[in-house]
């Protein structure tokens, strides 16, 4: 990580550290709400409200990270999570807890997500360049995907049994961290805007980009029908998962420790993602990556052995890791700094939009016809993804 600098050092840092909160947060938040309600319809609604805000603010959170210091929005947006999660604790603490008070932290903690994310994956040519952007988001998203999928959900697991206000403290006290290790990296990350324009036109001219970009557009559309199927999944899962009353029947630690799985898969990845993508070509990596996600999704329908479901989970993180890495650094390089915060969030409303519909359409499907089949119609989707890339192969950019 020397060659990468100090800056990005601390970029990961502070990554890493905001990423393991966000781990805790996405599993206390649907073990503590099981606490108060058994209805798939009522824990898809949670998971819709924290992914609601990709699909109504990532354009305006894209603009925002095309006018301001990026560091700085960064900033804000975990200040803002850390302070929400603050408040939720207290309140646990004094006995005003219920489902629809998660329901507003969680849409909370998905807008500020938005902003830092967004201008995380923009800032970071400013602090590598282009030329090392493969090596600078493997290294992030080993550490990203290892803090949020292997560390948080266990560590969310065991907090929630320790209480409420304990899961809920933690990754507010992990933001403030955060903070404090991006606060440290110097220099101005503000794009020089060369006319005055308005948000619209900023908002047009965005989407333009990403719309005429035929490498881009048709990533997007596949990367929003992957989500959709995966965010249907995660969704119910619990409930197929976590008590006595479950198919599979195990713990909160044991679910913790399951969905674990998926972030060893992706920190396995992560150092051989540049590897397999020059051994076996752009293409053949993300057909790969699109045939482990299938099964990924699809594995709950066929069995309850949580080994045999840990195993197809380390897959799956595996695919989903190196999809990541060749797709962002290849957004990253095509795209002009001045519209990289636009052209992501554009790419973030297709691709990550799709999440809340998964997630209703979820507890819809399982309300009338159960779980499984819902796990299965996730799998088909994924491999019905497939002949997209057909046409990515007749796309032969230079980066």
């Amino acid at each position: 990580m020397t060659s990468l600098g100090s800056a990005y050092r601390r970029l990961w840092s502070a990554s890493g550290l905001s990423n393991l909160a966000d781990g805790i947060v996405k599993i206390a938040l649907g073990l503590v709400a099981v606490q108060f309600t058994r209805s798939p319809a009522l824990i898809a609604g949670l998971a819709f409200v924290s992914s609601l805000p990709w699909l109504l603010f990532a354009l305006h959170a894209g603009v925002l990270a095309d006018r301001v210091d990026r560091r700085r929005a960064m900033l804000a947006a975990n200040l803002v999570r850390a302070g929400l999660l603050a408040a939720l604790a207290v309140a646990i603490a004094f006995g005003f807890g219920s489902l629809w008070l998660l329901y507003v932290v969680a849409l909370g903690i998905g807008v500020a997500e938005t902003v830092h994310d967004t201008a995380a994956q923009a800032i970071l040519p400013q602090l590598v360049g282009r030329d090392r952007l493969t090596r600078a988001n493997s290294r992030l998203y080993a550490a990203e995907l290892t803090a949020n999928e292997f560390a948080g959900p266990p560590l969310g697991g065991f907090l929630v049994a320790a209480g409420a206000f304990a899961a809920f403290a933690a990754p507010s006290a992990l933001w403030i961290i955060a903070v404090a290790a991006l606060f440290f990296v110097q220099g101005s990350f503000r794009v020089e805007r060369t006319r005055e324009t308005s948000v619209r036109e900023d908002l047009v001219e965005g989407l333009r980009f990403l719309w005429e970009n035929r490498i881009l557009r048709i990533l997007a559309i596949m990367v929003g029908g992957f989500n959709f199927a995966t965010s249907a999944v995660i969704t119910i899962f619990v409930l197929y998962a976590v008590g006595t009353s479950s198919a599979m029947g195990l713990t909160d630690q044991a679910y913790g420790f399951l969905l674990a799985t998926i972030a060893i898969g992706s920190f396995a990845a992560s150092f051989v993602a540049e590897r397999i993508e020059l051994a076996l070509g752009r293409s053949r990596t993300l057909a790969l990556s699109l045939l482990t996600g299938a099964a990924f999704a699809g594995i709950p329908a066929v069995t309850t052995n949580p080994y045999v479901i840990g195993a197809v989970f380390l897959l799956g993180g595996a695919g989903v890791m190196a999809w990541n890495v060749i797709v962002v650094s290849l957004r990253q390089r095509l795209v002009p700094d001045h519209l990289l915060g636009r052209a992501t969030s554009g790419h973030r409303l297709v691709a990550w939009g799709t999440k809340p519909l998964g997630a209703v359409a979820a507890g819809l499907f399982a309300e009338v016809f159960g779980l499984r089949p819902v796990f299965a119609g996730a799998a088909a989707l994924i491999l019905a993804l497939l002949p997209g890339l057909r046409v990515l192969t007749k796309e032969r950019p230079a980066t």
